[in-house]
């Protein structure tokens, strides 16, 4: 149908990062939704996302925000306030909040979504991980490191788990540490870090990525 052409023209115009391209056709397709389907769907509630994820793309915070909310409250709405695509929404409105310095909004937000994930998902699960490191991101943020610092070692610990040693998002883990501990001056500490993410890039993506 007319929104789900609409949607998937979206969705590849974002992951070939056309993102000023995806805007008109983002907002055609919330507008489409609503008409289709009402404005109490999980089809608009996805594209009040993706036209939010847009608008952030692009600095416009204050145009995203109202829609992060609207796809929180339509997600607790139509699922329930326990449903991991309500985590995921609160993770949204965190990082734009975050992408704004509003460290205090934030921080409630991600850890509602790290408590719903490991509800719902048990405490071994990638998006749990994913949840850690968003919030010790924040904490760094904040020069926060000693709270920081476990949640790191926790999603690289999850990670490496969950995704064996060689993956992307373990690599990503072995950064962020080193990260923490240079900006605490720990270079002894963060040089082994920084050389096995480098060494794991290289290996994953070529020498020439």
């Amino acid at each position: 149908n007319r929104w789900e052409t609409l949607n998937q023209t979206v969705a590849t115009l974002y992951q070939q990062g056309k993102y000023a391209e995806a805007i008109p056709i983002a907002e055609q397709t919330l507008q489409v939704g609503i008409e289709l389907y009402g404005e109490e769907d999980n089809n608009v509630a996805t594209s009040l996302n993706n036209l939010a994820a847009l608008y952030r793309s692009q600095g416009r915070y204050t145009e995203a925000e109202p829609l992060y909310k609207d796809a929180l409250a339509l997600c607790k709405k139509l699922l329930g306030d326990e449903h991991p695509d309500v985590a995921t929404s609160l993770n949204n409105l965190a990082a734009l909040y975050k992408s704004q310095g509003r460290y205090i909004d934030a921080e409630p937000l991600y850890k509602d979504a790290l408590y719903l994930r490991k509800k719902l998902l048990g405490d071994e699960h990638p998006s749990v991980a994913a949840s850690f490191n968003n919030l010790a991101l924040l904490y760094q943020s904040q020069g926060r490191y000693t709270e920081a610092e476990p949640l790191y070692k926790d999603a690289l610990y999850l990670r490496k788990k969950l995704l064996g040693d060689e993956h992307p998002d373990v690599a990503t883990s072995f950064n962020n540490l080193a990260g923490l501990y240079e900006s605490q001056g720990r270079y002894i500490d963060a040089e082994p870090l920084y050389k096995d993410a480098l060494y794991l890039r290289k290996k994953l993506l070529g020498d020439e990525h």
